[in-house]
């Protein structure tokens, strides 16, 4: 194979070759290619073929509900040319699988630029072509550019010794050629040339070097660099720490993200960025200066010295928009779908009610027989060893199972998981309230807001909870009634309800309340600090289901057992008494009664067997809820992500750039073309035609002049 030959085949298996048809029909489309070409394409009207016309092409790369304030929808027809290989002004099947094979390309950005200037299809730009298309492409106002400057020397030559460029060249000095533009323009700017331009010079200069890459906050900002130093001018030292933190921005997020998931509340300072940034690097990247940058930018608005990520998304999300125009922008689809918006809430309600409500019952129904013992040990009567019928709540479980049997576990277990669902929907909600209602802008609340919260959270529900309690606790004793009393019937639910009455079911309430509200007063406030304090919950970082389930745990124990005396006075008032035990009339009379003939330690009967109740049932809990949402997620709702070290960071940094659809590539690709100038591919349509659509059939040489 001669030389010629040999260079021939390397271009083609880098850039899909210089014969391309040949080599693009080698590729089958997929399915999903076929189908968005279908989608778009029109047919020919003489051979019937169906293809994709310049505006047909825009509306499959660049959908029309996508957001276009930066990046203008038609520049998006620049990339026409590139997918048109045969310069008909038309794009086939073959051209779009070509193109979309294209974009799938590590390095599709570079590689669609590099195409877009090989105006013979050669693998080689040349400096006239390039030179060419980049002036009918600038703006007219734009700050000019010296392509006879020393830095473009270096990669296309002098005047009289020009040369060609291949990909990696070409690529390369694209990659050079922003920081390049703003040398130039700075020093343009720097009339008095004392290293210093006016705020307003520095805008103009971003605007046009980089508003494609930037948020609306940053160009909204733009004049206050200068506020990090003491004078009113911008030096070329700022300019060039700045245009550093943005060609960084992903390493940026990385280090942010990494800082802020090991901050306690989520937010960081600048000296923890650079110490994150020194561990997360080789060596130190970033500059003080370049830190008070990117810390300057992100506390406009917020200048406390800490900030979390919702401070720096307004630098590093590009796509983060002025918040007063992206309101005004979905105001008329919210006034539009406000009845749809209300039935969504609605069914998001009901579908987090229903997994709690069944995650509930679960949790309940794992954990009954614990329940069941620890009634039936502080419903036992009488001090002496003789006079009890369970020795301990290990001897009740067996003497359960051997004269009831494994069911016997189980006895009342219904009324509880019809219960369940209302008492624990009740108890959260009103929690959240009040503690939302006490909790301040910075979202702190104080321990006292905290006890309040959760004893009103337990106060409330009480209305349920009695109810089911008394049903529950009497089909629970019941068993060894039938035991103990010969003939004895056996009641159902419904029997003790209609018996009970209305007032009956809620005999006892005082002593619940007694129960509930010091429980939850406890709980809530020791889960809630154990996850932030001891687990280092915060904004940024999500715990595990095994540290939930610990802090839940670890919860439940205080409180639970520091309950219990309530719960033993409240199960002997709901409970009914047999013959020969004593009847209380009320909650005083049953805590003076069980001391005097019980002693102190018979108002913490069952008290193991509570926490060893209440913990648990908390666990079973969390996990069914957990394994409900993944195994049936609600419809259209996206699994929220815990992003705990430098892996998830990468993959967030990577899925924040919108994935690998035809759009977003393209939109990448148009970035490196705009970073030329930002007025690049937007279609010139004057008398001449002298725009992208007279170039031959695309790329035309435009006609001389005398």
């Amino acid at each position: 194979m001669s030389t010629a030959a040999v260079v021939k085949e390397a271009v083609k298996e880098t850039l899909i070759g210089s014969n391309e048809h040949a080599a693009a029909d080698q590729v089958q489309p997929t399915a999903q290619t076929k189908a968005r070409f279908t989608h778009y394409a029109v047919q020919d009207s003489e051979t019937g073929e169906l293809f994709l016309g310049p505006d047909q092409f825009i509306d499959a790369v660049a959908p029309p509900h996508e957001d276009y304030h930066k990046i203008k929808r038609e520049q998006y027809s620049i990339l026409f040319s590139v997918a048109d290989r045969a310069n008909k002004g038309k794009v086939t099947l073959s051209d779009w699988t070509y193109f979309e094979n294209l974009l799938e390309k590590p390095d599709a950005e570079y590689e669609i630029a590099f195409r877009l200037f090989d105006v013979e299809r050669l693998g080689t730009v040349k400096y006239d072509d390039f030179r060419r298309l980049y002036e009918l492409n600038k703006g007219p106002n734009s700050i000019p550019f010296d392509w006879d400057c020393e830095w473009a020397k270096l990669y296309i030559g002098s005047k009289t010794k020009r040369h060609n460029l291949d990909y990696q060249q070409f690529s390369q000095m694209l990659r050079g050629l922003q920081g390049e533009r703003i040398r130039q323009a700075f020093q343009l700017f720097d009339k008095d040339g004392d290293g210093f331009i006016e705020p307003g010079d520095f805008e103009r200069i971003i605007m046009e070097t980089s508003k494609h890459k930037l948020s609306d906050h940053l160009l909204e900002n733009l004049n206050t660099l200068c506020n990090i130093s003491q004078g009113s001018k911008v030096s070329y030292a700022n300019v060039r720490a700045f245009q550093n933190i943005i060609k960084e921005m992903d390493l940026v997020e990385l280090i942010i993200r990494k800082a802020c998931g090991k901050s306690q509340d989520g937010k960081i300072t600048r000296t923890e960025f650079l110490n994150q940034a020194a561990k997360i690097t080789r060596f130190s990247l970033f500059t003080p200066m370049e830190a008070d940058i990117l810390f300057h930018f992100a506390s406009v608005g917020n200048p406390s010295g800490r900030l979390g990520l919702e401070d720096f998304a307004k630098v590093l999300d590009p796509s983060w928009r002025n918040r007063h125009e992206a309101e005004a922008r979905l105001l008329p689809q919210a006034v539009q779908t406000k009845s749809q918006q209300f039935a969504h809430r609605a069914g998001e309600s009901a579908y987090n009610f229903i997994l709690g409500s069944l995650s509930g019952a679960f949790g309940a129904f794992m954990v009954y027989p614990i329940d069941l013992v620890k009634t039936r040990m502080q419903n036992q009567r009488g001090a002496s060893p003789g006079s009890r019928l369970y020795d301990n709540s290990i001897d009740c479980f067996r003497k359960v199972i051997r004269n009831e049997g494994f069911r016997g576990l189980y006895s009342g277990v219904l009324p509880q998981l019809v219960g369940v669902a209302p008492e624990k929907a009740i108890k959260l909600t009103v929690n959240d309230l009040v503690r939302g209602a006490f909790t301040d802008k910075q979202g702190n609340i104080s321990l006292i807001h905290e006890i309040i919260a959760g004893g009103t959270a337990g106060g409330c529900q009480v209305v349920f909870t009695n109810p089911l309690e008394i049903v529950k606790i009497r089909l629970q004793v019941q068993g060894e009634v039938a035991k103990s009393v010969e003939g004895a019937p056996k009641r159902s639910a419904m029997w003790i309800v209609r018996n009970l009455g209305l007032v009956g079911l809620y005999k006892g309430a005082s002593a619940c309340l007694l129960r509930d509200v010091p429980f939850s007063a406890i709980y809530f406030p020791t889960y809630s600090h154990l996850k932030k304090d001891l687990f280092g919950e915060s904004k940024t970082k999500k715990l595990g289901v095994l540290q939930l389930l610990t802090a839940g745990a670890i919860a439940g124990m205080p409180a639970a057992y520091l309950t219990t005396p309530c719960d033993v006075i409240k199960t002997r008032l709901q409970v009914e008494a047999r013959k020969g035990d004593t009847q209380y009339t009320g909650l005083r009379h049953a805590a003076k009664t069980i001391w005097k003939e019980e002693g102190f330690r018979a108002f913490f009967k069952g008290g193991p067997a509570r926490i060893f109740r209440s913990s648990p049932q908390f666990g079973f809990t969390l996990a069914a809820y957990e394994l409900l949402q993944s195994v049936l997620p609600y419809p259209g709702q996206k699994a929220e992500k815990m992003h705990a070290g430098v892996a998830d960071a990468v993959s967030m940094v990577k899925d924040s750039v919108g994935g690998d659809s035809p759009y977003t590539r393209s939109r990448n690709a148009l970035k490196i073309l705009l970073d030329l100038d930002e007025h690049f591919g937007r279609v010139k349509l004057d008398a001449n035609a002298a725009g992208w659509k007279a170039l031959p059939t695309w790329m035309q040489t435009p006609p001389k002049t005398a």
